[in-house]
């Protein structure tokens, strides 16, 4: 997506995009996603990241749920002041060159003055050679990548973040939970968020069909599991339910179009299609899950005034579907909670 200002022209120095489905692909065909560069945890080590108001500059884009987390923690927690944050995307004349801050003037961000995040990435490590990924956590300070762990950054924000986020902010990672969360988190994953990338990227039947199965096999779990819970840890929202809703938002939405033939769609399972509609009431979740960008993304318009006759779906009709409408359709999951007026555990 283009801000509509003025072409820029990358550097000559300024490196490439490496391509999935020829260097995160193994033997068997199956999808290998490139481990997380940057994973310096926050903490109270020696070594550790020390978290401090102002410092850290989080970069995020719409269509990634992986970044799409962080930044639905970082606003439901009250860190909008202590966390400074930038949007990314992708424009038609740049994409070789990955995420780049085409929101923002003169396609350069207004704190660290990089046109791509690659520059970031490239100044904290001349030698990295992996994609350059969002969430990406930026020391200020310094202009380098300090964490780009999807898999622990929101858990950094809710924990270490602690100090900075706003009085009244829910627990969305209770110490009594912990264990049990970082568990059911490992296991959503393989089997549910990066199931609908092995499946999108698989290059062979054995790999996509693994990946397919582990996806539905675990839908199904999780419909059982919301029967009669409100979320998946019972009345309130936690860490875990965050990590499902990325996924769930953008299923029938977006990623339906790159895996073929669907078993069912989010809508056709009744509690999870109510349990994530219950979600995105939240304000923090719906204003930060761009349904109709997620629905226009890889559209190709252009197509259709040149005579094809078989256009994808989301070209043809996501300008007409009021995406907004229909997540915010009414449901009753109030009735399974204890506290059916309240959705946090607070501190």
């Amino acid at each position: 997506m283009s801000c509509g200002c003025d072409v820029k022209t990358p550097e000559e120095n300024l490196k490439k995009r490496p391509n999935e489905i020829k260097v995160e692909i193994d033997e068997r065909g199956a999808f290998q996603r490139q481990p997380n560069r940057f994973r310096t945890p926050f903490g109270n080590g020696p070594e550790d990241l020390k978290a401090e108001s102002g410092r850290y500059r989080l970069f995020w884009a719409k269509g990634c749920h992986w970044s799409n987390r962080s930044s639905i923690v970082r606003e439901l927690l009250g860190l909008e002041n202590a966390v400074s944050i930038n949007l990314v995307g992708r424009s038609p004349e740049n994409s070789a060159y990955g995420w780049e801050c085409v929101y923002d003037k003169d396609r350069r961000d207004p704190v660290l003055g990089v046109q791509f995040l690659s520059e970031l990435y490239n100044r904290t490590d001349p030698s990295y050679t992996g994609r350059c990924t969002v969430p990406a956590l930026v020391d200020v300070t310094t202009g380098k990548v300090v964490n780009n762990d999807y898999n622990r950054l929101t858990n950094y924000l809710e924990a270490a973040f602690r100090p900075f986020q706003k009085p009244d902010a829910p627990d969305i990672y209770p110490v009594h939970l912990r264990k049990d969360i970082d568990e059911l988190n490992d296991w959503l994953f393989p089997h549910v968020n990066n199931a609908t990338y092995r499946m999108m990227f698989a290059q062979s039947v054995t790999a996509y069909n693994e990946a397919f199965d582990d996806f539905y096999d675990s839908l199904d779990l999780l419909e059982k599991r919301l029967e009669d819970k409100r979320f998946l840890f019972g009345d309130y929202v936690t860490d875990s339910d965050v990590r499902l809703f990325v996924t769930l938002a953008r299923f029938d939405t977006h990623y339906y179009r790159n895996i073929g033939p669907i078993k069912h769609r989010v809508v056709d399972y009744k509690n999870l299609w109510e349990y994530a509609r219950d979600l995105y009431v939240i304000p923090a979740f719906r204003n930060n899950t761009y349904l109709k960008d997620i629905a226009s993304a890889g559209t190709h318009k252009e197509k259709l005034t040149d005579g094809s006759n078989f256009i994808d779906f989301n070209t043809r009709f996501a300008d007409q579907i009021d995406y907004d409408a229909v997540w915010s359709v009414p449901q009753n999951r109030s009735r399974l909670s204890r506290t059916p007026g309240e959705k946090f555990l607070h501190y």
